[in-house]
């Protein structure tokens, strides 16, 4: 969903998943034909909550189900929101990531071996915070350092 604020900037309102596997890293993806990495997840459909927009996204473009694909019952919860000018759009257009992860530790632990690229996503990768940050969308890069900042990942 965009909006335009009365400030004349206009708004993408994202959904996204913070995954972090065992080695305390970041999962990123890359869609075809680009060259920066995001924080995987989506826009919201007409009438989709938050948890039923990301489960939608994820299984999308990660190929695995959030609520259904652990042995361990899962909750999603919130993280954080941040927000920075959205990457390949017009100076002005800001991006608003709602950002998320799955808990129990457990559960985001299992997930980490069930994921993978679909149809959308070129490429998958684990990512800490030494990352090449022009590799990354500004959003991610705010990402990547709270995470390093909340000592969650290298």
């Amino acid at each position: 969903m965009t909006s335009t604020s009365k400030e004349g900037k206009s708004y993408i309102d994202k959904l996204a998943l913070i995954l972090i596997n065992s080695e305390r890293k970041q999962l990123v993806a890359r869609s075809y034909g680009k060259t920066v990495f995001y924080t995987p997840g989506g826009k919201r459909e007409q009438g989709e909550s938050d948890e039923e927009a990301l489960v939608r996204e994820c299984t999308e473009e990660l190929s695995v189900d959030l609520t259904r694909s652990t042995k361990s019952p899962t909750t999603i919860e919130p993280y954080g929101i941040f927000e920075a000018q959205a990457y390949g759009k017009q100076k002005g257009t800001v991006v608003r990531m709602t950002c998320f992860r799955v808990f129990p530790r457990d559960a985001e632990l299992e997930l980490e071996h069930m994921v993978l690229a679909s149809e959308e996503v070129e490429e998958l990768k684990w990512i800490d915070s030494s990352f090449d940050r022009e590799k990354l969308t500004v959003t991610g890069i705010m990402i990547l350092e709270d995470l390093k900042g909340r000592g969650l990942i290298d």
